[in-house]
């Protein structure tokens, strides 16, 4: 079985999303045997943007390109290996201005492959990962949950789970740690209960 771990926060050693995801990891290490891991973070060891050049370069194979193009083609092409070769991924995502991080937004482009990982037919789009487990560590510095007075702001959970329902997984599972940036004290509490739902899981 291949995990593969993602983490978005700029955060570094003060990120939540990221203690939530590092413990997702390690109660999944405890359950499934013989697990290997694969860890990217997209804070330290950035994705670029997509390009026109990129998109041009991608549908063309065998086409040659400049030095740094070719490096984003296989930058691009090892994302997406890693991406495909994965059972589990476990992604760290912290909440900036109501959506995900534009460093996570750059890794989501480079796994949404025509052909790869969904496809167009005369019926609709089809995804093609649908036997992917992914689980969402997420942290938010507000309160955006079902019923609360900012829910309506909220566009990283309802984004997130658009792209992998294109892609084929209809039911990610999340863990929360709303609250975060309220107080030192509700920072701890959201932590702890977050803590408390990923060690019952399987």
């Amino acid at each position: 079985m291949q995990l593969l771990h993602i983490d978005s926060s700029i955060l570094a050693d003060n990120s939540v999303s990221r203690v939530l995801s590092a413990a997702v990891v390690a109660q999944v290490k405890d359950t499934v045997p013989g697990l290997t891991v694969t860890y990217r973070d997209l804070a330290t060891d950035t994705v670029p943007h997509l390009s026109g050049a990129y998109l041009a370069a991608a549908q063309n194979e065998g086409g040659q390109h400049e030095v740094t193009l070719q490096k984003d083609l296989a930058l691009g092409a090892q994302i997406l290996d890693e991406f495909l070769a994965a059972d589990i991924i476990v992604i760290g995502v912290a909440q900036y201005n109501f959506s995900v991080p534009s460093q996570l937004k750059a890794w989501i482009d480079r796994i949404a492959v025509a052909g790869k990982t969904f496809r167009y037919t005369s019926q609709g789009s089809e995804g093609l990962v649908g036997n992917k487990r992914v689980i969402l560590a997420v942290a938010r510095g507000g309160f955006y949950g079902q019923g609360s007075p900012t829910e309506s702001f909220e566009h990283t959970l309802s984004y997130l789970k658009s792209v992998f329902l294109f892609l084929g997984i209809t039911n990610p599972e999340v863990i929360t740690a709303d609250g975060v940036a309220i107080s030192a004290e509700q920072r701890e509490l959201s932590i702890s209960e977050a803590l408390q739902k990923i060690s019952h899981l399987e």
